[in-house]
């Protein structure tokens, strides 16, 4: 092995990351569909490649640095489905209320979210400055440029317009 095939050396390595950092990067965004992971994933690689330096033959480094990559990403999935099930074992385990609550409850959250969907743009915007960002009717007022009776008349009138939908609540 030369001085300028030793991947170790600085020069070289900047070489074959200003080589194959485009392609690898694109079969990455191929994988992942998100640039940030894409662009994670290929950091990664090539730090990994840097930490083994000294093992990888500079003629294998295409194919050494395609593996690395497509392992960290099945790696990442693998996890993310663990992440996955677990989260939907606990939320199964966490609700001690019977399949047919829970299933009740995930009905009225569409009728819910349809409803909230359906309302005219004024009374929609109110209502969820309201209700779900939490903000005070005069914080809305400021920020719609309206006064303070506009954003209640618009409130109850989204509210109204709920009740007619889903029934009382």
């Amino acid at each position: 092995m030369n001085k300028e095939e030793n991947i170790c050396n600085q020069h070289t390595f900047l070489t074959v990351y200003n080589t194959y950092a485009k392609d690898l990067r694109r079969f990455l965004f191929f994988k992942t569909q998100d640039v940030e992971s894409a662009e994670d994933l290929l950091q990664e690689s090539f730090i990994k490649l840097w930490d083994s330096c000294k093992k990888v033959d500079y003629n294998k480094v295409k194919s050494y640095l395609f593996t690395i990559a497509n392992n960290m990403f099945l790696n990442e999935v693998k996890h993310l489905k663990i992440v996955h099930d677990y989260k939907s074992t606990n939320e199964q385990k966490a609700t001690n209320e019977s399949p047919e609550y829970v299933m009740i409850g995930k009905e009225f959250l569409e009728k819910l979210n349809h409803s909230i969907e359906s309302l005219p743009s004024i009374q929609q915007e109110v209502f969820l400055l309201s209700r779900i960002e939490k903000k005070k009717y005069k914080e809305i007022s400021i920020q719609l440029n309206i006064s303070v009776k506009a954003v209640e008349k618009r409130m109850h009138n989204a509210l109204v317009n709920l009740r007619k939908t889903i029934g009382n609540i």
